[in-house]
Order: structure tokens, then C-alpha cells, then sequence
């Protein structure tokens, strides 16, 4: 064989690498636990106040790593019986009655698989014969979901930005030996 096409069988099995490492860093893990519905919703109004909070995520949960907490519109928490977990489903009683008013829900649960995951999600309570909403401090920042997403988009980069060098220093060696081997 010559040594023209060994060069380029091997520069097609680093460009086919690459290009694989490349797919591979781009696709979302797989495995990980979210949550798939919530109740009450993410940006409900309710027309009379809840009194559980109830999450359904994708996987098993760890019931001793398992945090469900219920905040008020000036992030005062609201008194909650502890998390009960039952296989995906984790569950809080309001201990408390809720006046009018925007609540958010924070959870940080850990899976079977030992992935944490954290998130919170607003929700109204708008009873027409319920209590005035205390007043609701500045707007919230960003979610914790939205910064997660943020760095999981920058560990993607940091992947095609890497494969990209592979690829490129593979293409080099094979040049390079190339020509070397083409010298008299």
C-alpha cells in the first residue's frame, strides 16, 4: 500500500474520530432526572389556596436527599411538613393558610443514579374571597433551571471547541508524517 493512502486512511479514521467526539459532547446527557409535572403548575393562579405541593420527576428519588421548600412573594419561607417521597413522586402538606399572592416552589432532589437536580417555579394564589396578597418584594433573577442551562450550553462549547482541536491536531500529525514520508 502506499504511503499516500495510508496517510489518508489515516487522516479519514481522525477526521471520522473527530467528528464523532463532536456528536458525543453536543447531545444532552442521558439518565439524568427532571421534573416532569408539578402541582400546583408553574405559572398557575389559583382560585383557592393548595394545601400540598406535590413533584413528579423522570426517576427514582433518594428520599433522605429530598428538599421541597415554599417561599412567599418577600421570600419569607412558608411553614411545610417535610418531604415524603414515594418511588418519583415527593410530596409537602402547607401547614400554613396562604393569603393571596405569588408563591415560588424550590426543590433540590437527588436521584437513584446520585444526580442532583434543583429547580423553583412561581405560582398565584387569586382567591376572590381570600386575604389581600402581602406586597411582593423586587422581580426575581434568573432560575436556577436557567442558569443550570446556561452552563450546560458552555460545557457544549468547551466539548466542540475540543473535538474541533482534535481534529485539527490529528489533520497536522497526518501532514506531517506525510510529508516526511515523501522526502528523498
Amino acid at each position: 500500500m502506499s504511503p499516500w493512502l495510508r496517510a489518508a486512511g489515516r487522516f479519514v479514521a481522525v477526521l471520522l474520530a473527530g467528528v464523532l467526539t463532536l456528536i458525543v459532547a453536543a447531545t444532552p446527557a442521558r439518565g439524568h432526572n427532571g421534573l416532569r409535572s408539578a402541582s400546583p403548575a408553574r405559572d398557575a393562579t389559583l382560585t383557592r389556596a393548595p394545601t400540598e405541593i406535590t413533584l413528579e420527576f423522570m426517576a427514582r428519588l433518594d428520599p433522605t436527599l429530598t428538599t421541597i421548600v415554599l417561599t412567599d412573594g418577600t421570600k419569607r419561607r412558608v411553614p411545610t411538613g417535610d418531604p415524603v417521597v414515594s418511588g418519583a413522586t415527593g410530596n409537602v402538606r402547607v401547614t400554613a393558610p396562604l393569603p393571596n399572592g405569588t408563591y415560588t416552589v424550590a426543590y433540590r432532589v437527588v436521584s437513584a443514579d446520585g444526580h442532583p437536580v434543583q429547580g423553583s417555579y412561581p405560582f398565584t394564589v387569586a382567591d376572590p374571597a381570600g386575604p389581600a396578597a402581602p406586597p411582593s418584594p423586587e422581580p426575581p433573577g434568573p432560575s436556577t433551571a436557567a442558569v443550570a442551562s446556561g452552563r450546560d450550553g458552555w460545557v457544549a462549547v468547551v466539548g466542540v471547541a475540543g473535538s474541533a482541536l482534535v481534529v485539527l491536531l490529528g489533520a497536522a500529525a497526518v501532514l506531517r508524517r506525510r510529508r516526511r514520508s515523501s522526502r528523498p
